[in-house]
């Protein structure tokens, strides 16, 4: 398949660049820093540019995967309605103008791969932005699903990584992490599977 990767300079972007193009999928990959194109989906106009580039660079496109979304992390006190707004942008808003706009670009069959996380459904003190992203997301998932059959979307909803808890398991106190290598297969299940309107939990 021919695969749009966003966010893939990240831990969890590379991994899965890794396992994918392991699988023989050709990648092309976006980065705010880094990849084949460097752009910030967080702009509209720049994820319209990454679909008009991917076309350039590998004609029609057969999935989309995000491994990609900011969120602020303080107590809800100290959050400003910017912080929350920013927290919607950087992983709802951008994620949903992936498929809003992929629709139309990628192969009549192709599929949708979004990430959210743990915190929708076990959440922890400092995390209400990113509570409130993942929920949206997965929302949005389950029902954009019914619109764009027999195009396919789903997520990807993961705990801390374990390769991650130096940088953030003081975040997630008691949260079992799970491997890199778990997550990309969920990312895997997605592409190369059949289903829509999944939120898959790797353990």
């Amino acid at each position: 398949m021919r695969i749009l990767l966003i966010g893939a300079t990240g831990k969890l972007g590379a991994a899965v660049h890794e396992t994918l193009a392991g699988r023989g999928h050709e990648i092309i990959t976006v980065g705010r820093r880094g990849g084949d194109l460097r752009l910030d989906i967080s702009d509209p106009a720049q994820v319209t540019e990454a679909y008009d580039r991917a076309a350039e660079r590998a004609g029609t496109l057969d999935a989309v995967v995000s491994a990609a979304g900011d969120t602020p992390f303080k107590p809800v006190a100290a959050m400003t309605a910017e912080d929350y707004a920013a927290g919607f942008r950087g992983k709802v808003l951008s994620q949903i103008e992936l498929v809003r706009q992929g629709t139309a670009r990628i192969a009549g069959r192709g599929s949708f791969t979004l990430i959210t996380g743990v915190l929708s459904r076990d959440p922890v003190p400092t995390g209400s932005a990113a509570a409130m992203a993942n929920g949206a997301v997965e929302a949005f998932v389950r029902a954009a699903a019914l619109d764009i059959a027999p195009q396919r979307v789903n997520a990807v909803s993961p705990a801390v990584v374990t390769e991650s808890l130096a940088e953030y398991g003081d975040f997630f106190p008691g949260v079992k992490p799970v491997d890199l290598a778990q997550v990309a297969a969920a990312y895997v299940r997605s592409v190369e599977g059949g289903q829509t309107g999944q939120v898959y939990e790797p353990v």
